[in-house]
């Protein structure tokens, strides 16, 4: 919830926008595009859904599709009620979380993003009950602005499919707060945070090789668990803020304001409103608002390329072609010869070469520009685990473990050629433990 604006907020006609077509029509729809760069905040992060400066994101949002399409999916809509009824969740009181968070003390906040603030609380483990700072479990306490109807229509959403979904790679929503006008979230606290903190932060450690076949891992796995529940639930924002970190670097997906079940029967698709973020979402989902879950599998394949050249999806501070990630880096993932281009400078050449092509290849699948044609999630989860459980990656994490760490220790060699091409993006000025934006 609440990294994404809609066409109706925040709209910064500097950034200029894309005509699509609407998929029933035919009309052209303008999508506008914006910065998401004015959030502010501090460390200790570990939460989903906090926005910083770091990630330039575009609005992708444009009016809902009133007309039906052959696959268009019509469910029968819950009341809020309904939904905050049928939900395995804590109902927590105002009063609860204000004692829980120091009365939402400035020394308490760990971060600031369009949909609000969140704060770092303290619980009992057993009750559940707000216990004294520094004692109990450690939890994230989202608190929504009190004006606008979107952010609300997230964290409605969140409590829906967190509610009811769990799974060791899903982030673990403890309970919310509906009370007045005051919308909270209370999630599980991450120390390690998001993925983006570690892989586009120059004060981060660097991580390693078989840390990013691990975290590529636990995201498959997570949404392998959504695309193939009973009720197929699409994601809708893969993406490197969207991937929390513990502190043994399993992954959980967070924010889940965006998801939505996905088409049954014979349809292949849902006509939904476009919602995403800049340089992750599919092409065919920006052209026609038709939702798949191979929409998923596309911002997936980004968050790889991340992975492996450590450089962000979308960076506007690069010149022409490698302002984008994905297309900058596409010519070179199918040639093992050129690959060490894309390649992360940060590993210092600590990687196998056939693993690296390996993942390179799975990239490419799930960026092609047929959706048909990319694979299933369950089919990247198990070429991905194939990898992590080969010897080479097995032999990489146990010395790591023995080592005790999980990023790339210093080398005064640099074991692959240097890249010609632009250096990584610089480090952000914010902590390392900090999230970033999400946009619609």
């Amino acid at each position: 919830m609440g990294n994404c604006w809609t066409a109706s907020s925040r709209v910064d006609n500097a950034h200029g926008g894309a005509a699509v077509a609407d998929p029933d029509t035919g009309s052209p729809i303008f999508v506008q595009c914006l910065d998401p760069s004015n959030v502010n905040s501090r460390a200790g992060l570990s939460f989903p859904s906090t926005r910083t400066t770091s990630t330039a994101r575009s609005s992708l949002s444009v009016p809902s599709y009133s007309g039906k399409s052959t696959g268009e999916s019509l469910p029968t809509p819950k009341t809020e009620g309904e939904i905050l009824s049928s939900s395995n969740l804590k109902a927590f009181t105002f009063n609860e979380l204000k004692s829980a968070t120091r009365n939402f003390r400035l020394d308490s906040l760990l971060g600031e993003g369009g949909f609000g603030y969140v704060f770092k609380g303290w619980i009992d483990e057993h009750t559940l009950s707000a216990s004294r700072p520094g004692s109990g479990m450690v939890v994230a306490v989202k608190k929504l602005k009190p004006e606008g109807f979107q952010g609300h229509k997230e964290w409605l959403t969140e409590v829906q499919y967190l509610g009811q979904l769990h799974h060791p790679n899903l982030v673990k929503l403890i309970g919310y707060c509906s009370e007045g006008d005051n919308r909270l979230l209370v999630y599980e606290f991450m120390p390690k945070g998001s993925l983006e903190n570690h892989l586009f932060r120059r004060v981060a450690q660097p991580l390693s090789w078989a840390t990013r076949i691990k975290v590529a891992v636990g995201a498959a796995r997570g949404l392998s668990f959504l695309h193939d529940s009973e009720t197929q639930v699409i994601f809708r924002d893969v993406k490197a803020s969207n991937i929390l970190l513990d502190a043994e670097f399993n992954v959980k997906l967070s924010d889940f304001g965006l998801a939505k079940d996905g088409p049954t029967g014979d349809m292949t698709h849902v006509s939904t409103q476009i919602m995403g973020t800049h340089g992750y979402a599919a092409p065919e989902y920006i052209a026609t608002g038709r939702l798949s879950a191979k929409a998923d599998v596309y911002s997936f394949g980004v968050v790889l390329l991340e992975l492996l050249s450590g450089r962000r999806a979308v960076d506007k501070s690069k010149v022409g072609i490698e302002q984008n990630l994905v297309d900058w880096a596409k010519p070179y993932l199918g040639d093992k010869r050129k690959l060490f281009r894309v390649m992360d400078t940060r590993l210092e050449g600590q990687y196998t070469k056939k693993g690296a092509f390996t993942v390179a290849s799975v990239a490419l699948q799930c960026l092609g520009k047929e959706a048909k044609l990319r694979p299933r999630m369950s089919e990247v989860l198990a070429m991905l685990e194939q990898l992590q459980d080969s010897k080479e990656t097995t032999k990489t994490s146990q010395m790591e473990q023995r080592n005790g760490t999980s990023s790339v220790p210093k080398s005064p060699i640099r074991h692959h050629q240097p890249s010609p091409l632009q250096p990584l993006p610089g480090g952000s000025p914010l902590p390392p433990e900090h999230r970033s934006p999400r946009t619609r």
